[in-house]
């Protein structure tokens, strides 16, 4: 696939949306589909480029979405809220339970370059010659190899929505030449889809693709916006540590306090200063075992 350059992106109105044309075709047939889908791409394969968006932030959240889709694949009603609580609030040396590890394991998977290794880090179900076959599975254009390894991991591991979609996004983003990997497939796909096989799986992972691409754009121009703010305000921020704590921000979906490297008073002052310019929002409404995030 031949990516469009990449224009630079000086502000967050600049980043590029997915075109109406795309999002809004009603077409059948795989080929017609798989040019809509491979156009999604390209718009996001400009947005990944840019310095201006912050990219580890921009993948932890999908991580997050994505995580999100594992567990209700999972038939489990847990939601944003209760995916953040279950990693972000767990004593140390304890477990976080099956709805953390479905989160760790996105979280994982997006924030270092896509290797086996990484993998393996994420998947510890999963051994690494039994990933570096799956990878290998695939062959063709990107969203056909993924489709394929997605469908042959899915019949090995019937019940193991969350490990099959980590290697099919793992498989889209390497063959697309992405450093990191972009939960995309994880985050358009239905139950359903999972379920089917052959042509009628590789349609449905182009759809998802031409959505959650799209989402993706949508969500990477917010964060870009965030992002910014967040910046302009760092320079009014007197306490020691603050410019690491800004930086902790901007790479990560939520952050607790105690997860910053300040005393826990003066982190929690801290937060609130961040909150009060406008510049992080709490997430949670509690009044305690707050978290924080752009």
């Amino acid at each position: 696939m031949t990516f469009a350059s990449d224009p630079l992106i000086s502000d967050p109105e600049t980043i590029p949306w997915v075109p109406p044309w795309v999002t809004s075709a009603r077409v059948e047939t795989l080929e017609d589909v798989a040019f809509l889908s491979g156009a999604a791409l390209n718009h996001l394969h400009i947005v990944l480029r840019q310095e201006e968006v912050p990219q580890p932030l921009f993948r932890d959240r999908l991580a997050l979405c994505a995580a999100k889709a594992c567990t209700a694949f999972a038939g489990r009603p847990e939601g944003e809220r209760e995916l953040r609580d279950a990693v972000h609030l767990v004593n140390p040396g304890d477990l976080p339970g099956p709805v953390g590890e479905i989160y760790l394991s996105w979280r994982r998977a997006v924030e270092r370059p896509v290797s086996i290794g990484g993998l393996a880090r994420a998947l510890p179900g999963l051994e690494d010659t039994q990933i570096a076959r799956w990878l290998d599975a695939g062959q063709g254009a990107p969203v056909t190899r993924a489709a394929t390894l997605l469908e042959t991991a899915l019949m090995a591991m019937p019940r193991s929505e969350g490990p099959a979609l980590v290697l099919a996004d793992a498989a889209l983003a390497q063959t697309l030449g992405w450093k990191h990997l972009v939960p995309l497939l994880s985050l358009g796909l239905k139950r359903a889809d999972l379920r089917k096989r052959g042509e009628d799986l590789r349609l449905s992972c182009h759809r998802a693709v031409i959505t959650s691409a799209s989402e993706a754009l949508r969500l990477s121009w917010d964060l870009t916006r965030k992002a910014t703010r967040l910046k302009a305000v760092a320079p009014k921020l007197r306490a020691k540590g603050a410019g690491e704590a800004v930086e902790i921000f901007l790479s990560r979906d939520a952050v607790a306090p105690s997860a910053l490297p300040l005393p826990d008073r003066s982190a929690r002052r801290l937060c609130d200063r961040l909150v009060a310019l406008d510049a992080v929002r709490e997430l949670t409404g509690r009044d305690t075992f707050r978290l924080y995030g752009v």
